[in-house]
């Protein structure tokens, strides 16, 4: 892969991530801070003036500067995404999903969820 090519796929990556901020947003099922931290990272090897956009943005700049700072996620964010990957969890339960499947996804989300309470908090 060029390196033209590749910062091309960085940037779409940093858009259509930002994009699904900018719909976290408005939903209050689709976490924001994810998907914001994502634009960041794809944005810095693809597009530096829109990670700079980013960086200056008041809504997205803060949860940005927190995780670079302080590896911090917000704790309405935490509280989000736990309550997604147990609702996941539940309709996956609910819909009679084998007890590998639901002990396999069950084990992903746990670990994910160990993953983001243990960050700090801001």
């Amino acid at each position: 892969m060029s390196e033209s090519s590749g910062k091309t796929g960085f940037r779409i990556l940093a858009y259509i991530s930002a994009g699904l901020a900018v719909v976290g947003v408005a939903l209050p099922l689709l976490p924001t801070t994810p998907f914001v931290l994502l634009a960041a990272f794809f944005a810095s090897k693809g597009s530096p003036a829109f990670a700079q956009w980013l960086d200056a943005h008041p809504r997205f700049g803060p949860a940005i500067e927190h995780w670079r700072l302080r590896r911090a996620v917000p704790v309405g964010a935490k509280v989000l995404a736990c309550t997604m990957m147990t609702l996941s969890w539940v309709v996956l339960l609910l819909m009679g999903a084998s007890p590998v499947v639901l002990g396999i996804v069950g084990a992903c989300l746990a670990a994910t969820a160990c993953y983001l309470l243990t960050r700090p908090s801001c």
